[in-house]
């Protein structure tokens, strides 16, 4: 029977072009020469060095925006400004507009200034509305003031602009009402502006940066005051009736005093850093002496403490130290404050 004979098997099929390629093991291929590794390995290096520039630059600016939009505290804010014979003065705006305190100032001389009117009017700005918060140092050098708020820097550009001023990048400076106040600001952050009214025209760039140093403990009051020695030691700048009292604090390391509403006035409170715990003892007794004399002084003339001058303020104080401390303590009454306010 024929055909039983094994026959040799038949050879594939050969397939050519395309479909030899794609149905080439990859070995096979390489072997051949038709893919570069080297090539691909160079690609997928490149793709991912600029991944890595463009997740660092994402990175960049993330980190910016975030410095940019954190609330800086005011005792960080204190290691922008001048502290050498400076008097500090901070004013929580916000505080005060909650304790329907920062109301009085719409009636005060300030609002009524035809500057001020011009200024609030020209770029729709106004203290009493717009800023929270505001720290300011009186330096022998010029004033410097940090203030937080809501600026329409657009508007500030253009009102610098017509009165005859500059700004170059994000600085703005501008002539004041005498040849050595010269105004300049600019933006810290959105809702953070540095200004100052110096002799130097660039004064407001040394706030950009803060000083090196741990921050200086600040009051927990709405209002306070850091005042420097050569201001306690100077009695013609205090105001009358309050020099006795400055001078028994004179050669303390520090003296703040801080404003706080309470309930519907005002509190004082007195901080005296002194330089021994002895220092201190004989310094609140000193302060409770001459609060023991105006006392008798105002019942001399058969008056009573008044709550509407400084006379009746300072007669209602009370003090006490613990350790190197002194602190002191005055109930302020509305009243008063209105009265301060009115003559402003």
């Amino acid at each position: 029977m024929c055909g039983t004979q094994d026959r040799p098997a038949p050879y594939p099929p050969r397939i050519h072009g395309l479909l030899a390629r794609l149905a080439a093991k990859p070995g096979d291929l390489c072997g051949r020469g038709l893919c570069d590794t080297a090539l691909v390995n160079a690609r997928i290096k490149a793709w991912l060095f600029v991944l890595c520039i463009v997740a660092a630059c994402g990175a960049a600016v993330w980190a910016v925006v975030a410095y940019r939009a954190r609330s800086i505290a005011p005792a960080e804010l204190m290691k922008r400004l001048p502290s050498q014979d400076a008097l500090l003065l901070y004013i929580d705006f916000s505080a005060l507009r909650r304790a329907g305190l920062l109301q009085l100032l719409d009636g005060s001389k300030l609002g009524q200034e035809p500057e001020y009117e011009s200024f609030v009017r020209d770029t729709d700005f106004n203290y009493v509305q717009d800023l929270d918060s505001a720290l300011a140092a009186f330096a022998p050098t010029g004033k410097y003031i940090l203030a937080k708020g809501r600026f329409d820097w657009r508007a500030l550009r253009e009102y610098v602009k017509e009165q005859h001023g500059e700004c170059y990048n994000s600085v703005c400076q501008m002539a004041g009402s005498t040849p050595d106040r010269k105004i300049s600001f600019l933006p810290v952050q959105t809702g953070l502006m540095a200004m100052a009214v110096s002799p130097d025209a660039t004064a407001a760039l040394r706030m950009e940066v803060a000083e090196a140093g741990a921050p200086t403990p600040v009051p927990d009051a709405a209002v306070w005051l850091l005042l420097p020695p050569s201001i306690l030691k100077s009695q013609d700048s205090l105001p009358d009736g309050t020099r006795q009292f400055a001078k028994s604090v004179e050669d303390a390391r520090s003296v703040t005093l801080g404003f706080a509403p309470e309930g519907g006035r005002l509190a004082a409170r007195l901080n005296v850093l002194c330089r021994s715990d002895q220092d201190a003892a004989l310094t609140a007794t000193v302060l409770t002496k001459l609060t023991d004399v105006l006392r008798k002084l105002i019942a001399q003339v058969d008056q009573k403490p008044s709550a509407n001058d400084i006379s009746g303020v300072l007669a209602a104080g009370s003090f006490e130290s613990k350790g190197s401390r002194v602190f002191g303590y005055w109930p302020i009454e509305r009243a008063f404050v209105e009265r301060v306010l009115a003559a402003r």
